[in-house]
């Protein structure tokens, strides 16, 4: 069937499928394990990245995972490696005997071989480096003794510089006699006679200019350094903030000693935002190759914290039992309130967790945040409690009741609104991730609040 004649149906759903794996060249990698034919399997595999192979092989059960690395002609390689979830990796490496190992981490970068072995147990950890040639070595043991997740195990030791006084002509000769070059970089750091980095120039404009002009005249007006112990989380920040391509890491006396660039940056970024989204929603960080126990283990804690808010909100509603004996409408419309405080709540509560990561929301702003947050949860409380109002009417005949859970559903999204602002907040003053606990203190605030503020209500009106 040509593009033309496609139905938008189908042409939809191509188009989702654009970047994974299609059916018929799982089921023929299968059928390639299955007889143990590798030359098939290489003619299926051949046109992957390597980061398809890493996704192939943490969508394979354990036992295809085996046979697939024991079958596969084209090795493990280092990019395979990098690719892989961390949970995968010491199963993978397992597979591989010591040349092929060592093969396959020669190839890599100094920040990868970092990020391969920062996780791993010692004796898988120290397979790795055995396989590294001693300066790499030596380079990676330096870049390990760095605080983890600071730009020192962030940056790699591969870095392309050059004195400040250069030519371009004398830059281009230096790389061009240079054999152990990074295989891709962007700029060349400028430095001065005690190592320290003074400008960037992009390859760009070095290429389109003449040999004689002085590197010092091609310098990019905007240049950051970073220090080595400064958080990778400010790293990811100062690099989406600026727009950096690649900045130079130096030590604590300002000397260049390697550099970062916008690929592991934007990992670091994409992490925070992954670990935000999972903290959220009460589960830690895990894959679709765990098993049971290791996924149950990681959710029971939150799960237990939820059920002992959950008893509290329990608490608030026994004490209004003669309330709601007299009245059984109102168990009926209590779920309706605990559900639009709460998920007005999450709104909040997301968009202020994203604005504090992001570092849009500050001392400065606070207050004009809170003031439209709050306003929001008015009229949005409002607009809702019209409609539920006349619900509670119509349905129970009951003119009281309709103005009990409209007043009380207003209060509740106030709350909800004040909530999912202020305790994030509250949560990042006192140095505690607000992504971590927010959404359980939220949610408590908005069912006990509204609970409370229905019920109450309903004693002092209806009774």
């Amino acid at each position: 069937m040509s593009e033309e004649t496609e139905t938008p149906d189908v042409v939809e759903e191509r188009e989702e499928q654009a970047y994974a794996l299609d059916r018929k060249t799982w089921a023929g990698i299968l059928y390639a394990l299955d007889v143990e034919d590798p030359e098939l399997l290489e003619s299926l595999t051949a046109p992957m990245h390597a980061a398809d192979i890493a996704d192939l092989l943490e969508q394979f059960n354990p036992y295809d995972r085996g046979r697939f690395i024991r079958l596969y002609s084209g090795d493990i390689h280092g990019d395979i490696l990098s690719e892989l979830d961390e949970s995968l990796r010491e199963e993978v490496i397992r597979f591989l005997d010591p040349d092929q190992l060592a093969e396959a981490v020669r190839t890599l970068e100094s920040d990868d071989v970092v990020d391969l072995v920062e996780d791993m147990d010692d004796a898988d950890a120290e397979a790795i480096l055995g396989a590294l040639e001693d300066s790499d070595r030596v380079a990676v043991q330096q870049a390990l003794s760095f605080p983890e997740g600071s730009a020192g195990r962030l940056m790699q030791r591969e870095v392309v510089w050059a004195p400040d006084h250069w030519t371009v002509g004398e830059a281009i000769d230096y790389m061009r006699n240079t054999e152990d070059l990074p295989d891709q970089f962007y700029h060349i750091v400028l430095v001065d006679p005690r190592m320290r980095p003074m400008a960037n120039v992009t390859l760009g404009r070095l290429m389109a200019s003449r040999r004689e002009v002085k590197l010092a005249d091609l310098a990019e007006e905007s240049f950051r350094v970073i220090p080595v112990t400064q958080d990778e989380e400010d790293v990811a920040y100062a690099f989406n903030q600026y727009h950096l391509i690649s900045a130079p890491v130096v030590d604590d006396d300002g000397r260049l000693i390697g550099v970062i660039t916008i690929d592991d940056a934007m990992i670091v970024l994409d992490e925070e935002h992954e670990e935000d989204i999972l903290l959220l929603a009460g589960v830690t960080e895990s894959s679709l190759s765990e098993g049971v126990i290791e996924t149950s283990k990681s959710r029971l804690p939150w799960l237990f914290i939820n059920m002992c808010t959950a008893v509290l909100s329990s608490i608030v509603i026994a004490q209004f039992e003669d309330t709601i004996e007299a009245f059984v409408a109102l168990a009926v419309l209590l779920p309706i309130v605990a559900s639009m405080g709460g998920n007005a709540g999450t709104q909040t509560l997301t968009v202020s967790v994203r604005a504090l990561a992001t570092r849009d929301l500050t001392a400065a702003n606070l207050m004009r945040v809170v003031r439209r947050e709050a306003t929001v949860g008015l009229m949005n409380g409002v607009a809702f409690a019209v409609c539920l109002g006349i619900v509670g009417m119509v349905w129970f005949g009951m003119p009281q009741l309709g103005l009990v859970i409209a007043a009380a559903l207003i209060v509740n999204m106030l709350v909800a609104a004040l909530a999912g602002t202020l305790v994030p907040v509250t949560l990042d003053r006192l140095g505690v991730d607000p992504a971590l606990a927010s959404g359980t203190f939220v949610t408590t605030m908005t069912d006990m609040m509204g609970f409370f503020a229905f019920l109450g209500l309903a004693t002092v009106i209806l009774l």
